[in-house]
């Protein structure tokens, strides 16, 4: 197995497990969500991402599989995001949906790109160009941070909303809502400028954890309707994607200021 991090092991278990979804499911999973109804042959695609997602999971997992799987999921979630999210700008450009899951899929883009840039950076492999080495791991934090900012933003149009999630046993509802909002706003910002940006996607990451973990788990436990249900899955996928961000920075020093060398610590680790 060529495991590179703890986030590169939680991604491909994501992955596997919305692959898994998908196929017994027969529908599109919360990452490959988007695709209006009068599609030619959308149960087919729903199909064809279910299996994108499963063998691509467990090919991150094998040394032999790894750069392949990593090359074909970054390929097909810039496609996705080209093709689908990014079209619904022309459609509904001004829905609060429109720009979440834009950065939903982009978070999940940046994670596949960390990725590949780790696993073509081995010495011995061939395929060294744009996308991979420290200038692929610089273009999937920027994808990262833009992402952020939208999820940002989206806390702050509905207020309200975001308010009704935050778990009872908390104070301040509204104001919980206005910080985490804040808070993905700055990490975006700083992972984008290079301020920080360790301790910005390491933060921003444990923040999306942290909705899975105390808003969207005990929901599941009660038996959740479809929405809720939609709603964990597409928050463990951007748990684990933005770990894999977040892992990426090791190495680096966590108060680090402008651009700094990209420490590929993980690559060396899984040889």
């Amino acid at each position: 197995m060529r495991i590179a991090s703890w986030g590169h092991a939680a991604f491909a278990a994501t992955m596997i497990g919305i692959g898994v979804l998908g196929l017994v499911n027969g529908e599109f999973t919360p990452t490959w969500s988007g695709v209006p109804k009068g599609v030619p042959m959308r149960e087919a695609l729903a199909y064809l991402c279910a299996a994108v997602s499963l063998v691509c999971g467990l090919g991150l997992l094998w040394r032999r599989t790894s750069l392949v799987a990593s090359r074909v999921l970054l390929a097909y979630l810039l496609a996705w995001l080209l093709l689908v999210r990014l079209s619904h700008f022309f459609l509904e450009p001004t829905a609060l949906d429109t720009w979440w899951a834009s950065g939903d899929t982009a978070v999940m883009v940046a994670a596949a790109w960390v990725l590949y840039a780790w696993f073509a950076s081995a010495p011995d492999d061939r395929y060294v160009g744009l996308a991979s080495g420290e200038r692929g791991v610089r273009i999937a934090r920027a994808f990262f941070g833009v992402a952020l900012i939208p999820f940002g933003v989206a806390h702050f149009i509905n207020l309200n909303g975001t308010a009704l999630l935050v778990p009872g046993w908390l104070p301040w509802h509204l104001s919980w809502a206005y910080f985490t909002g804040g808070a993905f706003v700055a990490a975006g910002v700083a992972v984008l400028m290079g301020v920080y940006g360790r301790l910005a996607a390491t933060l921003a990451a444990w923040q999306v954890g942290l909705f899975t973990l105390l808003v969207w788990a005990p929901v599941v436990l009660k038996g959740p309707n479809a929405f809720q249900w939609i709603e964990f899955v597409d928050s463990v996928a951007l748990t684990a994607a933005a770990w894999v961000v977040a892992d990426s920075y090791r190495g680096t020093p966590w108060f680090a200021m402008g651009k700094v060398g990209v420490p590929l610590l993980s690559t060396q680790a899984a040889r």
